[in-house]
């Protein structure tokens, strides 16, 4: 099992469940749809689109250490990619920096276009958007 094939489930799919760690120690887990590939410079990211105001936001800016699990096709495969998080600053102009990103992730997840941009732009202020990116520094899993 090497780490390209690992890494390959990973960029396989868009769907997989974040760990972060709550205040009291313990695991709060969400199910995310996200993009993962080169960015900034670093091979191994993922990045996905959330709300500033939720707890896997909150969870990453007190510590960084969060996981993301991806099951393969038939569900007997895994890839567990560890890193360090990093959360964008809320969206809070339509043509802002954090927007640009987000429909760029907006593409990247679902491989596809928005039907209306400008909805999209205004949609990512209205809910204070930000982009949670992760910079994958250790995979492991069982890959069959």
């Amino acid at each position: 099992m090497s780490e390209q094939q690992l890494w390959g489930l990973v960029t396989g799919t868009h769907l997989g469940t974040l760990a972060t760690i709550k205040k009291n120690g313990r695991p709060q887990l969400s199910d995310i749809l996200y993009a993962a590939g080169p960015y900034g410079g670093h091979d191994r990211v993922i990045r996905f689109s959330t709300r500033a105001t939720l707890a896997k936001v909150h969870n990453a800016l007190r510590d960084p250490r969060v996981s993301l699990k991806v099951t393969g096709p038939g569900g007997w495969s895994y890839a567990v990619a560890e890193g360090s998080a990093e959360v964008s600053k809320p969206s809070t102009e339509p043509d802002d920096g954090t927007v640009e990103e987000l429909i760029d992730v907006y593409r990247l997840a679902g491989d596809k276009e928005h039907p209306d941009w400008d909805e999209f732009r205004a949609a990512m202020v209205a809910d204070a958007r930000v982009v949670f990116r992760i910079r994958v520094e250790r995979l492991y899993g069982l890959y069959r």
